[in-house]
């Protein structure tokens, strides 16, 4: 038992998962596919990102360069690999999960002007590296079997360097049987010379054990699976049991990885190197869905309006959550990425033409704005099922503010921040519930300012579309990530127009949902219900959009 075990507490033990050759290869597909397999073996599961950028958190980076801002119940601005892990575990997870370099050495600094360190000079060894074991070994305190640590960059990054020297102490600190290394790395296929090349993945396992780390298993992303001979010269060159080289090859769906993982053995030598109970994974809903997603029933074409579609990767736990909603109704769900920079009154016919259901996601900023206000009164006056999340709800009340309530200057003060009406406004002061209190807004514009973030409680409206979809609850929580509010001294005059707010806050201030009777399905919602869509447990705003646009399509095809 380690010294600093409390009675009564698991031995959690850790797996570090490391990428090397290139980026991008899969790390945190794989970190929540062991995840999902240890936990479908009955064992509790953590994982945690430790991210090499010196940015604190990716709140205030670009969608375009670093990819969506995942957010927690706790409101932690986080990588987007946490919506991988949350929807792999079905279980949330917080900001315990998720550190930069950054945040690290934010920390140290801290603690260096709080004197904290007695005078020592404060190094990267071991004042950087105690403070990165001190984030891993916290995941212990919420009494897991298994920690799953995933290290962001690629080996040799030199960034990367105190998180491997971490997680190569670790080892020392726990032992053999606490702590185990898993290697992510390509093996490329040449086609001129017909065969898959080993020689990148042998570099950069040479390259982690020149750091001190020797690999225990090693995951080859590759096309197609790898033959036992190749995976033996792996073994080989790399010094690593024969039956630890496993093939991470290219799938049709994200969601057949633990099922492929699975076949190959990778949870079982898991379990057996970290001397885990022994027991089979049960892995009937995963199947089952894999099945469903294999064999849908009909088909859905969805147009995403936004302006960060050049980066498919800033929408997705959107993207995943609409996947979601076609597994509640049956069907594929095809998505269409449509440019709202490029969107006008001119071409938006022949842009939204064959579209079974249009969605406005959320966003910054006012670039492409109108394109998407375009693309919601075409959905509006032509019964196409809409969905607005987050500055899409704010661009629907916008848009009806100004065809519909008459009230023609009606802007974001976002946007425009001498409009005379200011339909949506940032608030100077309001009410956290989390807190009890009073908490002061900033009137900051850009990224970086006060938001409302994490999870807070909404009220519906008994009879509305909005109750239906989550089955008649009457107050809900969801994750919120935004800066600008309803202005609520508008309300009356769009309820009179006929906008319902059957979504707000317990205190009847701030608007939560918005939706259109008569429509077929027209709905906003000023929070994130993709953070909180699962493939086991689609959200229900998202299973009821695919239903609507199934619907639609069903009606114009008579």
């Amino acid at each position: 038992m380690s010294e600093d075990k409390k009675p009564g507490t698991k031995e959690t033990k850790y797996i570090f998962i490391t990428g090397g050759v290139l980026s991008s290869l899969g790390k945190g597909m794989a970190a929540a596919s062991i995840g999902a397999l240890l936990k479908a073996r009955g064992l509790s599961v953590t994982i945690q990102k430790l991210d090499p950028y010196i940015n604190v958190d990716p709140g205030t980076m670009n969608p375009l360069q670093h990819g969506e801002v995942y957010v927690t119940d706790d409101g932690a601005e986080t990588d987007l690999d946490l919506g991988h892990y949350e929807r792999y575990l079905g279980e949330p997870l917080s900001q315990r999960n998720s550190h930069t370099s950054g945040s690290i050495y934010y920390r140290v600094i801290t603690k260096e002007r709080r004197g904290d360190y007695l005078g020592s000079t404060v190094q990267v060894i071991p004042h950087v590296t105690d403070e990165i074991k001190h984030a891993i070994r916290s995941l212990s305190e919420q009494n897991v079997d298994v920690a799953i640590i995933e290290i962001g960059g690629t080996v040799g990054d030199i960034e990367s360097q105190p998180f491997l020297e971490a997680i190569r102490q670790m080892r020392g600190d726990l032992g053999k049987d606490l702590c185990l290394y898993v290697h992510l790395t390509l093996v490329p296929y040449l086609r001129a010379a017909g065969e898959y090349k080993t020689k990148p993945t042998q570099h950069s396992v040479k390259e982690l054990r020149s750091l001190g780390i020797q690999p225990d298993i090693i995951i080859c992303r590759c096309e197609e699976p790898l033959t036992t001979d190749l995976k033996r010269k792996i073994a080989l060159f790399c010094d690593v049991e024969a039956d630890a080289v496993f093939t991470s090859a290219d799938v049709a769906n994200v969601y057949e990885v633990p099922l492929k993982f699975y076949e190959e053995g990778l949870d079982q030598k898991i379990a057996i190197m970290l001397r885990l109970p022994a027991k089979n994974a049960k892995l009937d809903p995963w199947l089952k869905l894999v099945q469903t997603m294999a064999n849908p029933k009909g088909d859905v074409t969805v147009g995403i309006v936004g302006k960060y579609v050049e980066l498919k990767e800033a929408y997705k736990s959107l993207h995943e959550a609409l996947i979601h909603g076609g597994v509640a109704n049956d069907v594929k769900v095809t998505l269409s990425y449509i440019n709202s920079e490029e969107l006008t009154a001119k071409n938006l016919k022949e842009n939204l033409a064959g579209l079974d259901a249009v969605l406005v996601p959320g966003g910054f900023g006012h670039r492409g704005i109108e394109g998407k206000i375009e693309a919601i009164q075409y959905a509006r006056k032509n019964k196409i099922p809409f969905f607005g999340i987050c500055l899409g709800l704010q661009c629907a009340v916008i848009e009806f503010a100004r065809n519909v309530a008459n009230i023609p200057d009606a802007n974001s003060e976002e946007f425009n921040p001498f409009a005379e009406n200011k339909v949506i406004y940032l608030m100077t002061e309001w009410f956290d519930p989390r807190k009890q209190c009073v908490e002061q807004r900033d009137s900051v514009s850009n990224k970086g300012g006060t938001m409302r973030l994490g999870s807070y409680p909404c009220q519906l409206t008994p009879g509305t579309l909005a109750q239906e979809m989550y089955g008649a609850k009457e107050l809900i929580e969801e994750r919120h990530r935004h800066r600008f509010e309803f202005n609520k001294a508008y309300k009356a005059a769009l309820e009179e127009k006929g906008l319902v707010f059957s979504g707000m806050s317990p205190d009847g201030e701030l608007a939560e949902i918005i939706e259109l009777p008569g429509h077929p399905w027209f709905l906003g919602c000023q929070f994130h219900p993709e953070f909180k869509s699962t493939p086991m447990r689609p959200h229900p705003l998202f299973a009821g959009f695919i239903g609507a646009a199934k619907k639609y399509r069903a009606e114009k095809a008579k």
